[in-house]
């Protein structure tokens, strides 16, 4: 709390303001702000004092930096108000002062760790499409020529097999260094996921020059690269589409570039390849493998497995996650990340997540308590797509499925990502309120990988955050990681929300979440996920960590 009259002179202080600037009080005693002020923010405390002085305001808030007396910057949340006498006068100022420099640290952290690729340092897919996206506006706008470059690594994966994944690691931020090289400052390198990288080049003549930049990034892999005496030699094959004002959105730029890239590699690989109307044919054979996984619905190759949720503690089972598995005639197994993807660009994916909520509460509904659960009844979590939650059908469909089954509401958790949240924040509050209102519970899925809002998080507050797995086990051991997590568990639990950590596989992460207090996890370490004629026999006999 700081006092302060009308020429902001200080009158009086707490002793957790002199704590805060790290003046003494006989210091601050009589002196105005611009003593313990950042230079640059000054004019913010004249500009509230006009303001409360001239208009007939109770209240300002504002954000403002402070310098310490040993130098640090710090950063307050200030409130101040005037206090005035009966006739109206003001007498003097009273402000409240918070200081949220770790709170602003986190959340550039993890704006950052949104943002960028955490091996590399490169932007990530979400940075890059918004690039993308206003380089396509850009264009429309002004005209000439934009590209968008998808390389892929050759032979990645048999530098993995060979040589394990550290050298992987190694070679990618090799690579990534050699690429920024190559990268002009008005163009945007990313890590598209694995050893894929995607390129933007902006301020094109002719669509020919998007050749020459992917002549130039085949180039720097000329030479061999060395990592731990030995000599890799790496290739890259990049699928190239050039985009001018009148092209498509630009949500289907990097979908035709894949399209290219399949082209390069099929022809031979270390070359690159242009998009033309004729690869449209890789756009068909998505389009049919959606009709697949539609028919796939019908003739019971889709089901429902459940993966463990542990409490760290004493490893009892406390519920299941439910995932969808999709075993073809004909391909067998088909990973998630396959199908899924596809279905969200269709209606598909309506039906696949009334499929899941269907079985996944019909489920659960038959689980029983034992020992192994401490007495308690399971609870089961279901994903839904951002097209799910903003479905005004979705409230309907969450009770048929729970009249149906009989399941207890508060034994239904609805998991959602970050990014779906906050499509829309207002409509996301009145939806989370309608199903809160039935006893069902929230989790923040994949927590740190989207847009991260400290604000939205505490206005939405899920029951529970779910930590991303690039957190739990990153690519990359550093003590930044370790930190980051850490702040993560100690951000939630000062929320009052419950932790939930994804992805654990080794007995070194798992002691390192519960010396955390982290409450719970799921992933390898305990078991992958099971089909549901399995679940009854893992709640009776629990679950033991792997050695």
């Amino acid at each position: 709390m700081l006092f302060s009259d009308l020429s902001d002179r200080v009158i009086a202080v707490n002793d957790s303001f002199v704590r805060m600037v790290g003046f003494s009080r006989e210091e601050l005693m009589g002196n105005d702000s611009k003593l313990f002020t950042y230079h640059e923010d000054v004019g913010i405390t004249e500009e509230t004092l006009v303001r409360l002085s001239s208009e007939q305001i109770d209240q300002v808030r504002y954000i403002k930096r402070y310098l310490r007396k040993d130098g640090r910057i710090i950063v307050s949340e200030v409130s101040r108000s005037p206090a005035r006498d009966s006739t109206g006068k003001i007498l003097y100022f009273v402000s409240s002062e918070r200081d949220i420099t770790e709170e602003r640290a986190l959340a550039e952290q993890l704006s950052h760790q949104a943002l960028h690729d955490s091996l590399t340092g490169l932007a990530n897919r979400a940075l890059f499409e918004d690039r993308l996206s206003q380089a396509h506006a850009r264009i429309a706008r002004q005209g000439g020529y934009g590209a968008v470059l998808l390389l892929d690594l050759d032979d990645f994966k048999g530098v993995n097999d060979a040589h394990g994944h550290l050298v992987g690691d190694q070679l990618l931020t090799g690579l990534a260094r050699r690429f920024e090289f190559v990268t002009r400052m008005t163009d945007t390198l990313s890590r598209f996921g694995g050893d894929e990288f995607l390129y933007l080049a902006e301020g094109l003549v002719s669509p020919q020059e998007a050749e020459d930049v992917a002549t130039r990034l085949i180039d720097v892999l000329a030479e061999p690269f060395s990592i731990h005496g030995l000599n890799l030699e790496q290739h890259a094959s990049i699928g190239i589409v050039v985009f001018d004002g009148a092209s498509e959105d630009s949500s289907e730029l990097i979908q035709r570039a894949d399209v290219a890239l399949y082209e390069a590699k099929r022809q031979n690989r270390g070359r690159f390849s242009m998009f033309t109307p004729s690869m449209h044919q890789q756009a068909v054979s998505h389009f049919e493998l959606v009709q697949e996984l539609r028919r796939a619905l019908q003739t019971g190759d889709l089901s429902m497995h459940y993966q463990p949720i542990v409490q760290l503690d004493n490893a009892h089972v406390v519920g299941f996650e439910a995932l969808m598995r999709w075993q073809h005639p004909e391909r067998g197994w088909v990973p998630p990340n396959s199908f899924i993807p596809l279905a969200e660009q269709s209606d598909l994916i309506m039906e696949l997540g009334h499929f899941a909520l269907t079985q996944a509460v019909h489920a659960a509904s038959a689980w029983r308590a034992t020992d192994k659960t401490d007495g308690v009844l399971p609870y089961v979590t279901v994903n839904l797509s951002v097209h799910q939650f903003h479905d005004p059908a979705l409230l309907g469909m969450i009770e048929n499925a729970l009249a149906s089954s009989g399941l207890a509401p508060e034994r239904l958790i609805i998991e959602i990502t970050e990014s779906a949240m906050l499509v829309n924040v207002a409509e996301t509050m009145n939806v989370m309120e309608r199903i809160g209102a039935l006893g069902i519970g929230f989790a923040l899925d994949d927590f740190g990988t989207g847009y991260s809002s400290l604000s939205y998080l505490a206005l939405l507050h899920p029951t529970i955050i779910k930590i991303d797995q690039s957190f739990v086990s990153p690519s990359k051991e550093s003590p930044r990681n370790d930190t980051l997590l850490e702040a993560i568990v100690s951000l939630g639990h000062k929320l009052g929300m419950t932790m939930l950590a994804e992805g654990i596989e080794t007995r070194a992460q798992l002691e390192r979440l519960h010396k955390l207090g982290c409450e719970f996890g799921q992933g390898f370490l305990w078991s992958p996920a099971v089909a549901n004629d399995k679940v009854d026999s893992m709640l009776k006999r629990g679950v033991r960590a792997k050695k």
